[in-house]
């Protein structure tokens, strides 16, 4: 439990969050950062040799196409566990269970992201890869940098993602190339945002609200989301404007 400006006083704390600065402490802080990093980078490198794999090993990229049902079992799990690290503290604040829900949710992840990947060229996956980390390097900076509070934007933000997904079903019904890139552009632009969203409820300070130093899975899988999201767009907008 945590209050402004006292990291021992009792504040009200609700699913993680904290309705004050939760890293009055420094040395708190950073290393809350640094562990939330390291697990991202551990699970897009993961991610990044899945993706390698269905681009450069011919025979794993044909058995994926002539087993649909693994991206189907893959999909499955990923959701599932999704679901029970999102809503369940006492399952991702539990070592080492929430290191090895993270593990498989990465694992599916990769395979299904994989799978995507195998039907662009291999030079559209690369270029995709190249923009997404610079944008995503970028907003980091931005986040840590700017004065502005975009963890009050909590509620703006699920608006526009219920409206993207719905716009989503609408363009597979039309099936219209336009409709299609505008949507993935709203998606890469959503997902920007939040990405500088979760950046900052992770840093603390003077935000309005913050994550507790052991929501440190939750972090990081709230970051890894936001990437994997901005990727997939990225991928889409550069597929679709080559065709």
């Amino acid at each position: 439990m945590y209050s402004e400006g006292d990291p021992e006083a009792g504040a009200h704390e609700e699913d993680g969050f904290f309705k004050s600065d939760s890293f009055a402490e420094k040395t708190v802080r950073l290393g809350f950062i640094r562990r939330v990093y390291a697990i991202l980078f551990i699970q897009i490198f993961v991610t990044a040799l899945i993706i390698t794999l269905f681009l450069y090993v011919d025979p794993i990229r044909e058995y994926s196409v002539a087993n649909p049902w693994l991206y189907i079992l893959g999909m499955v799990i990923t959701f599932a566990v999704l679901i029970v690290l999102a809503c369940c503290p006492e399952v991702r604040r539990n070592y080492p269970i929430n290191f090895i829900l993270l593990s498989i949710f990465t694992v599916c992840e990769g395979w299904m992201l994989g799978t995507v990947s195998s039907h662009y060229e291999k030079d559209e996956v690369l270029m995709a890869v190249g923009i997404t980390a610079v944008v995503a390097l970028a907003l980091t900076i931005f986040a840590f940098q700017t004065k502005v509070d975009f963890t009050m934007m909590s509620g703006i933000l699920f608006v526009f993602l219920i409206v993207l997904i719905c716009f989503g079903f609408l363009c597979l019904i039309i099936q219209n190339k336009y409709a299609s890139l505008a949507y993935a552009s709203l998606g890469a632009l959503l997902f920007s945002a939040y990405l500088v969203f979760d950046t900052q409820l992770m840093m603390g300070g003077k935000h309005t609200y913050a994550l507790s130093p052991e929501e440190y899975i939750f972090a990081a899988l709230n970051l890894y989301l936001d990437i994997i999201n901005l990727f997939l767009f990225i991928l889409s907008i550069i597929g679709m404007s080559r065709d």
